[in-house]
């Protein structure tokens, strides 16, 4: 019965390897969605997408909406 045994110990150590990680990793999923969503500050006007900073934002700008104007904010945006 030494396989038994084995696979006890075995068990014994996975559960706490994957309880230390647990511990290390720290934020759930739900703490990170938050702290994303606060990340994207900036919306575009036109689509209502959001990004996190005005240099995406002007790339964005340009790249789905070429037809439209500039919007103030982003004209003096080095991208």
């Amino acid at each position: 019965m030494a396989r038994g045994q084995q696979k006890l110990q075995s068990q014994a150590k996975a559960q706490d390897k994957a309880a230390k990680a647990k511990k290390q990793q720290g934020h759930s999923v739900s703490e990170q969605k938050k702290a994303a969503q606060k990340a994207l500050v900036y919306v575009c006007k036109v689509c209502k997408a959001q990004m996190p900073d005005p240099k995406t934002y002007k790339q964005h700008f340009e790249n789905k909406h070429p037809k439209n104007d500039l919007p103030e904010e982003l004209k003096d945006v080095q991208a």
